[in-house]
């Protein structure tokens, strides 16, 4: 296999472009010798060739030391030297790559990690769930309605949401949009982070605004108030707030298609590493992290940061498997685990796994997904959450980590910076009555924006009393794990 992607490589590769080391080549094909779960039916292989050739020539959407540098800034999650903020959409899709939504979406993430900046005294690594996010994996195979049997929608990299059998059959054309669309997201996002549009003094101006006009905003108001204090007293040492936090931003999305994947493998001409050219981050589903399967296998021959989703099922004997496959140098910054258990479980869930992972001697980081295992149906058919749920799970997994005197690193939620209504509560009070009003997502629900800075001035609250609770552990003589 990995012979007949270097013909077709050297056959595709464009004039100039440096060629695709071997160790790229095997982690393009490597995998295609195991079972890959949650893969399309494409209907015409000579279609997806085509446009996979078309991809391994283009440019890669991310580079090598944009990777690295957020390998960097992950083993600082994951010494306990900084937090991570990992956001954004449950599934792009096409018609919403918009400017003007893209800028929604890195302001919500910017407002969240001022705040957290500011109550942690610990960087804020900012993740966005974009430029990728446009594949999601599915229960079953098909979706019935009546009488009528079709495709699933899974994602709009693959098919179309509309229930018709033209737009739910896969069409491979739709990995070259994913592309495209990739690209003009990132294009927009450097743009911002580095045009002024994330100047922290602006950022706090807008929290000031949240606050103003939240119903909960009295209580952050104390908050807020401090780092329009900070910022003054910056502001008077001579510093200039506006060129701060400008920069550090980067994209993720779960690594299910790998055809897309192999595709966008690309050489670190400095290293000679293979590194997933398709974002900064990836990660292995809940559904796809089987030790013999085909994303274990790719994921594990490139050099991104690579994290895996963990769910209610999860066991501590999972954890030696997936870090010797992932992580076998036990290189900190290297491998997250993001744990989905849910509020019911997370507490009894998470002690098990963190230990575990200390006892193999993997310095992971340890990221709460507390969206994906709290999702209900309410009355009106609508999948969606309750803030308060969510709330729970984020503060489960915190208290675990106090108690074991180890590093809450950050948060993984799907969110949206517009105003919709797909999950009940939060400050603004949205009502289950209230979701069908703005019900806008191609899958599950999102935290809106309000929802989303509501969460992140409790998690800062949370933060601040873990901080209290391990000052007060050492002060014992009590020593952090």
């Amino acid at each position: 296999m990995t012979a007949e992607l270097l013909e077709r490589h050297e056959r595709t590769t464009a004039p100039g472009e440096v060629p695709r080391s071997a160790e790229a080549l095997r982690a393009a094909a490597s995998w295609r010798e195991f079972p890959a779960a949650q893969q399309p039916d494409w209907p015409r292989r000579d279609a997806l060739r085509e446009v996979t050739d078309r991809l391994a020539a283009a440019a890669p959407l991310v580079t090598a030391e944009e990777c690295a540098d957020l390998r960097t800034r992950m083993a600082a999650v994951a010494r306990g030297e900084a937090i991570l903020l990992q956001g954004g959409d449950c599934a792009e899709t096409f018609t919403q790559v918009t400017p003007d939504a893209v800028r929604r979406k890195l302001k919500t993430l910017l407002q969240m990690a001022v705040v957290l900046t500011h109550a942690t005294a610990l960087p804020v690594v900012k993740v966005g769930r974009m430029a990728g996010q446009y594949a999601k994996p599915r229960s079953s195979p098909v979706e019935h309605r009546g009488e009528v049997t079709l495709p699933s929608y899974r994602g709009d990299a693959v098919n179309g949401l509309e229930f018709t059998a033209e737009s739910r059959t896969p069409d491979p054309a739709r990995l070259h949009t994913m592309y495209e669309a990739s690209l003009s997201t990132l294009d927009l996002v450097r743009s911002l982070t580095t045009g002024g549009f994330a100047g922290l003094s602006q950022v706090h101006a807008w929290n000031r605004g949240f606050v103003a006009t939240s119903r909960a905003g009295e209580r952050y108001e104390a908050l807020a108030d401090e780092i329009g204090r900070s910022l003054a007293f910056m502001r008077a040492c001579g510093i200039d707030t506006g060129k701060l936090g400008t920069a550090d931003f980067h994209v993720s999305h779960e690594g299910l298609l790998l055809d897309y994947e192999a595709a966008l493998t690309r050489t670190d001409p400095h290293t000679g590493r293979a590194y997933a050219g398709s974002g900064h981050l990836l990660w292995i589903g809940e559904r796809t992290r089987a030790l013999d399967g085909a994303h274990i296998e790719f994921f594990s021959r490139v050099g991104n940061p690579i994290a895996v989703k963990l769910g209610p099922s999860a066991a501590p004997g999972d954890l030696p498997g997936l870090i010797d496959r992932l992580d076998p140098h036990r290189e900190p910054g290297r491998l997250t685990f993001v744990v989905r258990a849910g509020a019911e479980r997370v507490r009894d869930v998470l002690p098990g796994l963190v230990e575990k992972a200390a006892a193999e001697g993997a310095p992971v980081c340890w990221v709460s997904d507390p969206m994906h295992g709290n999702t209900v149906t309410a009355p009106s058919g609508h999948k969606t959450r309750f803030f308060e749920t969510v709330l729970d799970e984020v503060r489960g997994f915190v208290e675990v980590h106090r108690a074991l005197g180890t590093h809450p690193g950050g948060i993984h939620v799907e969110l949206t910076g517009d105003d919709v209504t797909e999950c009940v509560g939060g400050g603004n009070a949205l009502l289950a009555e209230d979701l069908p009003a703005r019900y806008e997502t191609a899958c599950d629900p999102r935290l809106n924006h309000t929802q989303s800075l509501d969460l992140a001035f409790r998690l800062a609250e949370m933060y601040r009393d873990h901080a209290a609770g391990t000052a007060a552990a050492e002060g014992r003589g009590t020593s952090p794990r």
